[in-house]
């Protein structure tokens, strides 16, 4: 008569023991037995009699194998240190410029390194560092929202950019321009907008705000800020918005000789480079809130003003320099991350001058990137603790 489940289970249980200390001729009569009496095949019965007891487990010493970890904690807490100054790039962004940054920091005291964890620190790649910083990492993402109309005049005088009118592939000087309204989220009424200003090939980038949208102030802010450049304008593009496509901005691109040329109607990544702006210079520092009047505009142009400093000479970049698809997938390769100011001193003498580039590397080492972070959380604190209660502030700004 075959046993039955309860009685099988006994008996695995009452071998299971003899059969863990069993030599191997011990342990194929022990299976002959359990075969015969439970009715199982040998495989079966061998799993059976190994998982009918709780593993032992004795615990013992560590057997010091495996790699020992390369970086110490001290490096990792520079390195989080570093990455929060710089407003937590990613690793690809952040790598290349640890050396610089390091070397910023101590000029200014404020990071102090031994030998060892200096080199820890600068001998990461970029891979580790996303993985050290994963667990501290903390993104706020925000749709944005736009607030032009198009321009239905001048289309036929101004031309759609083109290859044949542009070199900025390798000239400096050609600009992407864009207005971003700070309406609050209702857009009636007069409400501050920022005029965004991005040089192509270096992403050196100029932004000021205006008490609205009317041409005066888009010309004004224009002239105030060309110069800020550290080399001549060379051409304009904007998109098709009616502040930007009328006879006065025409004009005043023709009295500079400047080309003036807009993005194809609704083909909104025609202006790419400045729609990127838009969020990470401009969106990530003041948010969605409403700002009027000519003393909130005062307050957002103190923090540009700040800004453009840290943004162009602390802020590394990548840029797209081939794109390929396979199958359903795109692969995209992105070239070295630098600053604009890095890159802008890797430009040849004939199109920046070696006064010029002297002008710029003392002002970088007078820079202390550090406390402009502190300046700018302050100025950001300010703005948002005296815009109206019922206003809707960002939340998650970045703390170091």
């Amino acid at each position: 008569m075959p046993l039955s489940l309860a009685e099988r289970q006994a008996v695995l249980r009452e071998l299971a023991g003899p059969y863990r200390r069993a030599r191997k001729h011990e342990r194929s009569q022990i299976l002959n037995h359990v075969q015969t009496l439970c009715g199982f095949n040998r495989a079966y019965a061998a799993r059976a009699l190994r998982t009918a007891l709780p593993q032992e487990r004795r615990p013992g010493p560590r057997s010091g194998r495996g790699r020992k970890p390369t970086y110490g904690l001290a490096a990792k807490a520079a390195l989080i240190r570093c990455w929060a100054i710089l407003n937590f790039p990613t690793g690809k962004r952040l790598q290349p410029f640890l050396p610089d940054l390091v070397a910023q920091l101590e000029r200014h005291g404020e990071l102090t390194l031994e030998p060892p964890v200096k080199h820890q620190l600068l001998a990461m790649s970029a891979a580790s560092i996303d993985r050290f910083l994963a667990a501290e990492r903390r993104r706020l993402e925000v749709k944005g929202r736009s607030g032009t109309k198009p321009g239905t005049l001048l289309k036929h005088q101004i031309p759609v950019r083109t290859w044949a009118e542009w070199d900025d592939a390798t000239q400096p000087g050609f600009l992407e321009i864009d207005l971003v309204s700070h309406d609050g989220g209702a857009a009636r009424g007069d409400f501050a907008w920022t005029l965004d200003m991005v040089d192509i090939l270096t992403g050196w980038t100029e932004t000021a705000a205006v008490p609205n949208k009317a041409r005066k102030w888009i010309l004004t802010a224009l002239d105030a800020h060309r110069g800020q450049f550290p080399f001549p304008i060379r051409g304009i593009d904007s998109d098709n918005g009616s502040e930007f496509i009328n006879h006065h901005l025409l004009t005043w691109c023709e009295d500079h000789h400047f080309t003036f040329t807009r993005s194809r109607a609704y083909h909104k990544n025609d202006g790419c480079y400045v729609e990127q702006k838009n969020w990470t210079v401009i969106r990530r520092y003041v948010g969605y809130v409403r700002y009027t009047g000519a003393e909130q505009v005062g307050w957002l142009n103190e923090l540009y003003a700040t800004l453009r400093l840290y943004t162009n000479f602390f802020q590394p970049l990548q840029k797209a320099v081939a794109k390929e698809r396979r199958g359903a997938r795109t692969y995209r390769r992105y070239d070295r991350a630098q600053t604009p100011y890095q890159r802008v001193m890797a430009l040849p003498d004939s199109m920046i001058s070696p006064d010029r580039k002297a002008a710029l590397q003392a002002q970088y080492e007078a820079l202390n990137p550090a406390a402009l972070r502190r300046d700018l959380l302050g100025l950001q604190n300010r703005l948002w603790d005296r815009v109206p209660t019922d206003e809707a502030v960002p939340q998650g700004a970045p703390v170091i």
